[in-house]
């Protein structure tokens, strides 16, 4: 995946730059909304010739031409990419005027770079949704999820999951062995970026878990210690 950061701020977008290439995104910088704009166009063409998908980060005030222009002659061309757009513009009129534009999101500055990752996520998740088929069925191991009945069963046997149990291991599921911190969790499950009952997380990975995991030799949620969650099949053991 692919990341497009329009951003004039230079410590800003070396900060992004610096902070999404350690998260394994492919980074792009564009300093000008005209610079941006060619930049994203050819994501565009990019995307529709081999599939490679980007997501756009987009200031609203920029030199040459502001982030919402960048955005409206993006959606008038035709171009689908995920666009977040980035301000210190709080007001509603402002987020309204961005999504009415073609904007997907909106993330106020200040931010919390884990929110960001999360949106991000979200976003580039949406947009494989619309241009490459996904697999109605994830397996992980002998824990097998069906997105389209959400439905799940550990070696045959099916998981009585509620709503929301379902949509914590259907992003647990979609990344093996990938960390999720509790602020990215809170973001894709709940929607929310602060923690409204302080635990909510850790409880619902112990009901997960005690649901998935007990009564198999072999446990698939793990917990790092101070960082997150993860799925993954440890396989074998060495030796």
């Amino acid at each position: 995946m692919n990341i497009l950061v329009i951003e004039d701020d230079q410590r800003i977008a070396d900060f992004l730059q610096r902070g999404l290439r350690a998260e394994g995104y492919r980074v792009q910088v564009a300093r000008t909304g005209p610079e941006g704009l060619r930049m994203a166009q050819d994501a565009g063409r990019e995307a529709r010739d081999s599939g490679i998908g980007t997501v756009v980060l987009l200031d609203v005030m920029l030199p040459g031409m502001n982030g919402l222009e960048v955005c409206q002659t993006l959606r008038a061309a035709g171009v689908g990419l995920p666009i977040l757009m980035l301000t210190a513009m709080t007001t509603l009129d402002d987020r309204v005027a961005g999504l009415r534009l073609g904007a997907d999101d909106y993330l106020c500055k200040p931010f919390e770079f884990e929110e960001l990752l999360a949106r991000i996520e979200a976003l580039a998740r949406r947009g494989r949704s619309q241009t490459v088929p996904v697999s109605t069925h994830v397996r992980v191991a002998d824990l097998e999820l069906d997105r389209e009945a959400m439905r799940a069963t550990r070696a045959g046997r099916a998981l009585a999951l509620t709503a929301r149990e379902l949509a914590l291991l259907e992003l647990l599921m979609t990344s093996p062995g990938r960390l999720f911190s509790r602020e990215r969790i809170l973001a894709n499950v709940w929607g929310t970026s602060e923690d409204p009952l302080t635990n909510v997380v850790d409880v619902y990975i112990r009901r997960l878990r005690s649901k998935v995991d007990e009564g198999h030799a072999t446990p698939l949620i793990h917990t790092v210690r101070g960082l997150g969650y993860r799925l993954e099949d440890p396989g074998p053991a060495a030796g």
